[in-house]
């Protein structure tokens, strides 16, 4: 049902970064109104991105940006405490709601708990919704009511849930208000790498943004899901699909992803290697599972989920053995092949 609303609703973007199969965007059209997408960059939260990663937002936010453009749109960027980002804007604006997706990290589901009370008490609408995730956390648990701790049966009850639905296409056309909010430069938080540039590899390696994810999930689909059990674990072949980070990043949802590889299989095109898709969703599901344990167990950054590994004799050494390991210079052929591949492109095999 359409719900019309003439008050401006402000679209969070986070990590989203994406037009197609983005419930918060669906959700602000259908209230009606104006629509004001929105992006802050909020460095309260425990784990702020490193260089590599604000390279990749910069390339992703300015797509996303172009992305909106065709959409008769435009991205407003802010900084600072989100909440105190977004009370500016909903002063400004006149916004009479705010919509975002769903993060399952511990800090950011205490700022987004902090922000949807916040809003909800001056009268303001505040939704928010599942974007990144397959199924959500505590909506999954065993027969006792208890959270998943094995990974295969978490399988077994996630892939049950299928299809997921069908993923929701980009809309064609944004509502404008009136006028739009300042934007701060782009270029303020995420300025491209000093000289000697340390980013040549990951440009020629990676495409951030939502065409790049489509295109990348699309070949993936195309030639390399048939085989994908077979290479997947050779860090010599090129047998991944290498969709981590756009995930990551929103850029593509897991829906999406799901919905592909199953159309693949229902085209009769991997007759006899049906084996091979379900190996490659099984660990798309295991990336479900990381984000369930996280929700359930949130000390999991510092803690071990089995608490026997808790007093695990790990090595402090910072000096000499720390940065041969971060140059690949330990010795292990293999160790260091995966750790010049980590620092060249951004990205290390399993």
């Amino acid at each position: 049902m359409r719900v019309m609303g003439s008050s401006p609703t402000i679209v969070w973007f986070r990590q989203d970064l994406r037009l197609t199969d983005n419930p918060a965007l669906q959700a602000a059209l259908a209230r009606g109104g104006p629509v004001i997408p929105v992006f802050i960059f909020d460095e309260e939260l425990d784990w702020s991105p490193g260089s590599a990663s604000r390279w990749w937002l910069r390339h992703s936010l300015t797509q996303l940006q172009a992305g909106l453009a065709t959409a008769g749109s435009r991205l407003t960027i802010r900084s600072g405490r989100a909440a105190d980002a977004l009370d500016t804007l909903i002063a400004e604006t006149g916004a009479g709601a705010v919509v975002w997706n769903r993060l399952y990290e511990p800090a950011a589901i205490r700022r987004d708990t902090a922000i949807k009370t916040a809003l909800r008490c001056r009268g303001l609408e505040a939704r928010s919704f599942n974007a990144s995730l397959l199924v959500e956390p505590g909506t999954l648990l065993t027969g006792s009511g208890a959270p998943y701790r094995v990974y295969t049966p978490f399988w077994r009850a996630c892939s049950a849930r299928a299809p997921f639905g069908r993923p929701e296409a980009a809309p064609a056309a944004l509502p404008r208000p009136t006028d739009w909010p300042q934007s701060e430069p782009l270029e303020a938080f995420v300025p491209l790498p000093a000289r000697p540039d340390w980013s040549g590899g990951l440009s020629d390696t990676w495409d951030p943004g939502e065409s790049g994810a489509l295109k990348r999930l699309s070949g993936f689909v195309r030639n390399g899901l048939g085989y994908y059990k077979t290479r997947r674990d050779r860090p010599d072949i090129d047998g991944t699909a290498s969709l981590s980070p756009h995930l990551h990043w929103g850029e593509i949802g897991p829906r999406q992803v799901w919905h592909a590889v199953s159309e693949r299989l229902r085209s009769g095109e991997l007759s006899g290697r049906e084996g091979q898709a379900e190996v490659f969703l099984k660990e798309l599901v295991w990336r479900e599972f990381s984000h369930h344990l996280l929700f359930h167990f949130p000390t999991l950054p510092d803690t071990p989920l089995n608490a026997r590994f808790a007093d695990f004799p790990w090595s402090d050494d910072q000096s000499v053995e720390f940065r041969a390991w971060q140059r690949g210079q330990t010795g292990y052929p293999i160790v260091d092949a995966g750790m010049r591949q980590l620092w060249h492109t951004g990205w290390m095999h399993n």
